[in-house]
């Protein structure tokens, strides 16, 4: 196996673990800084300096305490996996949670582009279908030599012939 496709197998792998650690559903538990450390199994100094470099950012209270969910903990274990068992750096773990964050919005965006185009392709083919004449055709007009001018007031002053 090439080392090119050695990555590529890293990196599906990698997405497919993120895809697996976030749970399609909230349901808006959310736990204080204690319980989502346990929860994790980290401490809770750790929970602080991800919320501070960013890699997890809880709600907040109007006090300031942190409130993580269920997604926060999920997010805190695989954190904590690329860490450990992969021996990723912060830094790495921050730009892959960004990259990752950033695919998942560019393939929501394109299944949205794509739903259009269908739509769009849709109407236009419906629309060539009631349309029962040609349109766009280019036709050849033969050069005259004379000058018609329209008088609009003539044409309403002229009785119409049946």
């Amino acid at each position: 196996m090439s080392q090119a496709q050695n990555q590529q197998g890293e990196q599906g792998d990698v997405a497919a673990r993120i895809q697996a650690n976030f749970p399609p559903k909230d349901l808006g538990e959310v736990f204080v800084i204690s319980v989502a450390a346990e929860l994790a199994g980290m401490h809770a100094q750790t929970l602080r300096t991800y919320d501070r470099i960013g890699l997890v950012s809880p709600k907040r209270t109007r006090g300031g305490g942190r409130r993580y969910s269920r997604q926060d903990v999920a997010m805190l274990r695989f954190i904590q996996k690329l860490s450990q068992d992969d021996g990723v750096n912060l830094a790495g773990i921050k730009s892959i949670i960004e990259l990752s964050e950033k695919n998942a919005h560019l393939h929501h965006e394109n299944e949205q582009l794509a739903e259009e185009n269908r739509r769009l392709r849709e109407e236009l083919l419906r629309e060539k279908q009631r349309s029962s004449r040609p349109r766009g055709e280019i036709v050849h007009v033969p050069r005259s030599t004379a000058v018609v001018m329209w008088d609009r007031e003539a044409s309403r002053r002229r009785p119409r012939s049946s």
